[in-house]
């Protein structure tokens, strides 16, 4: 992996809250030379589940994609091996639902109170599934690339899938001593299956990369999230979700909360509350402007007051527009804080111009 030890230098002290002179930024190029020949002949995959369960298949794939792609500024190779946001869930007793687009999940809890399943079970079959994926890819890897720790998924958001949104809407108006134990019961066992896929994905020094956010850190690295907040009043979000979150980040070397749509801004303020917490990952939702939008100031003005980190996603226009929004959020934020995903470019010349621009804009 080239210039690895430069990215990680930069990764430890964008952690750390230390200068790092330019803002992180991931940024890839699709117009790398190879040799057709190198490539590895690609299978079709059978059908929705088999994209999703195949690692041999994701492997080979992936390898194809490195050879063709230039990974520019601070990206590294990694691979994701998700089952879905939220695999969490099949490991507690649900079933996956596979679509070729996502997965989803059955649901399984008849009743707030039916909660023999929201235990550790060490042999539930879908997380034996998904630990042999992660095994297998290991073993196919040859050290090329990372392994991603999946997107596991924590708190109200499983007990919404078991459940359903809509009962568990319910649940928190009419038993909310039940979705506590609840939630108490999904909080104390959500580390022995993150430890089980950190366990295999860590490198030796005992640092790890998450999902397809595109984090890496020193020791124990997530992403934690509460999509189910845009049905939550802040007053209900703090009592039965922040509680677990904070213990989460507690445990946590790095975090960083995904914030998922302009209806879950409300709850902004109270993830800012969490000490431990370095960063918010914005998701902008569907039909809005990218993470370089000026809509968006104020609620970046609300975590830069925190002294929090910003993730942002940039990837709307061309690559110059991705230039001119970033070189904006240097201006306003500092260089020092901010974590920049880019869209994909045709030629590497266009993806250097981006880089070069938010590092001038940094001097």
């Amino acid at each position: 992996m080239d210039n690895w030890a430069k990215t990680q230098e930069r990764f430890i002290k964008w952690w750390a809250k230390e200068p790092i002179g330019y803002p992180l930024m991931k940024i890839t190029a699709r117009d790398k030379p190879h040799d057709k020949n190198e490539l590895t002949p690609e299978e079709d995959f059978i059908n929705a589940a088999d994209i999703y369960l195949n690692a041999e298949k994701k492997v080979r794939n992936y390898k194809n994609y490195l050879k063709t792609h230039w990974l520019l500024a601070d990206s590294f190779p990694s691979l994701s091996l998700d089952i879905g946001p939220g695999s969490f869930a099949i490991y507690v007793g649900s079933e996956p639902v596979f679509t070729e687009e996502t997965v989803w999940f059955s649901e399984t809890m008849k009743d707030i109170n039916d909660q023999g399943s929201l235990a550790y079970d060490a042999k539930n079959k879908w997380l034996l599934k998904h630990l042999e994926m992660y095994k297998t890819a290991k073993a196919l890897s040859n050290g090329e690339f990372l392994l991603n720790i999946p997107d596991i998924v924590e708190n109200i958001d499983i007990l919404a899938a078991l459940r359903g949104p809509q009962n568990t809407c319910y649940d928190l108006m009419d038993d909310p001593v039940g979705v506590k134990k609840a939630l108490s019961r999904l909080n104390a066992i959500y580390f022995k299956y993150y430890d089980a896929f950190y366990d295999i994905v860590k490198l030796p020094d005992g640092s790890s990369s998450y999902t397809a956010f595109a984090i890496w850190g020193p020791g124990k690295t997530a992403k934690v999230q509460c999509d189910f907040n845009v049905m939550m009043s802040p007053a209900q979000f703090r009592e039965f979700v922040l509680p677990g979150l904070q213990e989460q980040c507690d445990t946590l070397d790095n975090s960083i909360f995904h914030l998922d749509g302009p209806d879950a801004i409300k709850h902004a303020p109270a993830v800012m509350d969490i000490k431990k917490l370095t960063a918010l990952q914005w998701t902008c939702g569907a039909g809005q402007p990218d993470g370089g939008s000026e809509k968006w100031y104020k609620l970046y003005d609300i975590v830069a007051e925190a002294e929090k980190n910003l993730w942002l996603a940039i990837g709307d226009g061309s690559p110059k527009d991705w230039a001119e929004r970033a070189v904006k959020l240097v201006k306003r934020y500092g260089p020092d804080r901010l974590y920049l995903l880019f869209g994909e470019t045709e030629t590497k010349e266009e993806a250097d111009a981006v880089i070069e621009a938010v590092k001038n804009a940094s001097a």
